[in-house]
């Protein structure tokens, strides 16, 4: 298994050459964000209904935008909305998620954070499963994630200081640091794949269909 240290520079070697679409793509992305959360909260009893809806094919969009970075394609901007082409499934997805970690939660916060890392690679499998459904997706996270729940966990939160970092940029470095943080992850998402497909070849048993 890859450390923390080697699946950053995984994401740092992804991202060099194509900083500037990256850093772009992510502030395209924070702008989007930033104007819906300002409607939201703006529109009374109706606008945290209308910030779901935006925020499941939103969510969808920017990990998978980056697992293209990780897989070495450049995407354009448009790949940020790719969402809206399945919204049904992200929405799903996004719903399901969030009902299964505020029950885990109700019991304690611990559960609760045990319960997203589960869920945590469910949008890159229901992308590279074209057929599988949201609640299959999240099974095939849970399973993904056996005895690897930990080690994401930390590599979250080694990202703290450079978010620390950014604070005293005045924010301006989060639109570097946005962009190598969700590169990073996607690369955590490969290599869990690259596991699973070998598991598939030695005894049918992978998590890719």
């Amino acid at each position: 298994m890859l450390t923390r240290p080697q699946i950053r520079a995984q994401a740092r070697r992804s991202l060099a050459g194509n900083w500037k679409p990256a850093v772009l793509h992510f502030l395209l992305f924070i702008v989007i964000s930033s104007l819906i959360n300002t409607v939201t909260q703006n529109i009374q009893y109706i606008g945290w209904w209308i910030g779901i809806l935006l925020e499941a094919p939103l969510g969808y969009g920017i990990y998978n935008h980056y697992l293209d970075f990780a897989r070495g394609q450049v995407p354009d901007a448009n790949g940020l909305f790719r969402g809206f082409r399945r919204y049904k499934e992200t929405f799903i997805l996004y719903i399901l998620s969030m009902i299964f970690t505020v029950l885990w939660t109700l019991l304690f916060i611990i559960p609760g954070i045990i319960a997203a890392l589960r869920y945590s690679q469910a949008q890159y499998l229901l992308r590279d499963n074209p057929n599988m459904s949201p609640l299959e997706a999240i099974s095939q996270s849970k399973q993904m994630m056996i005895g690897h729940k930990w080690r994401l966990f930390v590599l979250y939160l080694s990202f703290i200081g450079w978010a620390l970092l950014c604070i005293l940029t005045l924010g301006i470095g989060f639109l570097w640091l946005g962009p190598y943080y969700y590169t990073t992850i996607a690369h955590f998402y490969e290599e869990l794949r690259t596991q699973g497909t070998t598991n598939n070849n030695n005894n049918d048993n992978g998590y890719l269909r």
